[in-house]
């Protein structure tokens, strides 16, 4: 749901904010006061394509941000932003985007830069925006497949038939490895074999290449590293001006000052301490000054070694750099696949006669999964099409067929209902073509008028049509639709009378589910509204400015009236505003 938005030097928006209540949000205003900038900014955030003429004048950049909230039931979304390693913050997302003069911006989810193409998906997880051809989840063929599954209780169903079929997809890939040319299978054996015998001679172990720098490290500056050293010893332990001496002649100075004052004694025991660690450094320091030894012989060895990892690494695995020791974990990780793989290729022939009778049974159980999927499809898909049909009617659109089409796979529209035969992943019995999904392809199509042809959602001409289309789906998929916020323009353009009372009673009706924002030059559509927003322009300083204020009661009732009869203060525009508010609208603060 969309809590809030802001828009900044966007056309002819300086800085705009405003919240926003879930339930039906009304906009209205003159013809030009720039609602459709409204649109506009809310479409660009939702992934519209962006052209630098929408910056305000005497500005270098646009931005328009959103506060969203995420219902957990939007598992689309949530699962889509877990992928990306994006996480909402008390169930909401901030999202930002922006356009600069020279035609560059950014894009951003929670503060993690994102593409257009990444906005656009996301954001069509969350809003439809009719009216308009773009961001409108009911256009895209590939959507309709799940809202009839929705509309007709089969999601679980779908969900069983598509690891099934990815089941069968894989137990075929199986019998595809089994039955390569023998002479291949071999030759790929002996390669395989030669590339494991060869990593496990030079054996390799988990960080011994890292081991190994560090020790001709050492040994290659074995002469400044023994300077160093001694160095060291000298200054702790060696002769009388050594750390250690001068530790021990302190310490036992201070034991006879602190037997004659006891203030002394604590500090002679931090000296006290302090000769200890001395003498244990020194220990040490010495153990490690006599473990040093020059050993030219175990550099080369090293350095053959190091030489003999880089060459396997790239061969096998994956070298940090020319000469570097990289991980050996990537070695190790080679040979075990290259094992496995042996392993397959080894026993493809008493595999195949299993992986035959495998996928005969898994082709059964798919053919009668897709039979069982296609029948209730069509039960389903008659009843939406009844239903949807039914609320067009009321929406103005008497003549409108509406037609959730079941397609073969491979088959188009006009070309027959049924399942088609062929050859396919998904096949049983020789004449079943399946995908992941089942044995058809689902589209909704449309009929406006009396004598037309049915045909796809996305070529109907009129936006008014389009967005009453839109319309009467998610009223009959309003529970089956995860989408939580609908934003309507030019929902009622043609219309008027009792055909837009029936589709303020069907905005209203969506409204207890979702989110909705409609523009609209109506007063019949707006006295319904939740939340009342006016768009205005106005001329400050010498620049025009468009601004959106929140209505309250009075308000609500004056731009009623000028919806009516094009003047708020008229007396009998203003009783009609009433008697409607009273009719259909809700109490204002």
């Amino acid at each position: 749901m969309l809590e809030e938005l802001s828009v900044r030097n966007y056309a002819l928006i300086e800085n705009l904010t405003l919240s926003f209540e879930d339930g039906l949000n009304i906009l209205t205003g003159e013809t030009g006061a720039g609602k459709s900038i409204i649109v506009g900014s809310l479409s660009f955030l939702l992934g519209a394509k962006a052209d630098p003429e929408v910056i305000r004048t005497g500005s270098d950049e646009a931005a328009v941000s959103a506060v969203l909230s995420v219902d957990e039931k939007n598992q689309d979304l949530l699962t889509w932003l877990k992928e990306r390693e994006i996480e909402t913050e008390d169930g909401k997302l901030i999202v930002r985007r922006n356009i600069k003069s020279s035609g560059r911006g950014s894009i951003y989810i929670q503060n993690v830069p994102l593409t257009r193409t990444d906005l656009t998906e996301s954001m069509a997880y969350l809003f439809d925006l009719h009216g308009q051809h773009a961001h409108e989840s009911l256009l895209r063929k590939e959507t309709h497949r799940r809202y009839l599954d929705r509309f007709a209780g089969l999601e679980e169903e779908a969900a069983e038939f598509n690891w099934a079929f990815l089941a069968l997809a894989d137990s075929k890939k199986a019998m595809e490895a089994s039955l390569r040319d023998e002479r291949d299978r071999e030759a790929q054996i002996e390669i395989l074999q030669y590339a494991v015998d060869e990593i496990n001679r030079a054996a390799p172990k988990k960080g011994e290449g890292r081991e190994l720098e560090a020790e001709a490290a050492r040994l290659a500056d074995f002469e400044k590293l023994a300077g160093q050293v001694n160095g060291a010893a000298a200054a702790l332990f060696d002769g009388d001006a050594s750390v250690l001496a001068l530790a021990r002649r302190s310490r036992s100075a201070l034991e006879g000052a602190a037997a004659i004052d006891g203030e002394l004694a604590a500090i002679h025991k931090r000296l006290e301490d302090l000769y200890y660690e001395a003498e244990d450094l020194s220990e040490e320091l010495r153990s490690y000054r006599n473990g040093l030894r020059y050993d030219p012989e175990r550099l080369e060895e090293v350095e053959e070694r190091l030489a003999q990892l880089y060459r396997l690494k790239k061969k096998y695995g994956s070298p940090v750099a020319p000469g570097g020791a990289g991980d050996e974990e990537a070695l190790l990780r080679y040979r075990e696949e290259a094992e496995k793989e042996i392993e397959t290729l080894c026993r493809a022939e008493e595999n195949r006669e299993k992986l035959k009778a495998e996928i005969s049974a898994r082709e059964r159980d798919i053919a009668l999964r897709a039979a069982s999927l296609s029948g209730k499809r069509k039960a389903g898909a008659l009843k939406l099409g009844e239903k949807i049909t039914g609320i067009l009617t009321s929406l103005g659109m008497p003549q409108a067929r509406f037609s959730a089409a079941i397609l073969p796979k491979g088959l188009g529209p006009g070309q027959g209902p049924g399942l088609g035969s062929g050859q396919g992943p998904g096949q049983g019995q020789g004449s079943l073509t399946c995908g992941p999904w089942g044995a058809e392809d689902v589209e909704f199509l449309i009929s406006a008028n009396t004598g037309e042809p049915l045909k796809e959602l996305s070529r109907i001409a009129s936006g008014g049509e389009l967005s009453r289309v839109m319309l009467a789906i998610k009223t009959v998929l309003a529970d089956a639709d995860t989408i939580e916020t609908l934003v309507f323009d030019e929902i009622d353009a043609g219309i008027g009378g009792e055909v837009a009372l029936s589709v303020g009673e069907y905005l209203v009706k969506i409204g207890k589910l979702k989110q909705i924002f409609c523009i609209t030059h109506l007063a019949s559509i707006a006295v319904r509204a939740d939340n009342h927003l006016r768009v205005e322009k106005r001329s400050e300083a010498g620049r025009t400015i468009t601004t959106v204020s929140v209505l309250n009661s009075r308000e609500r009732r004056e731009e009623i009236a000028r919806m009516l009869a094009g003047d708020a203060a008229a007396h009998a525009a203003l009783a009609h505003a009433d008697e409607l508010l009273a009719k259909y609208g809700r109490s204002f603060p």
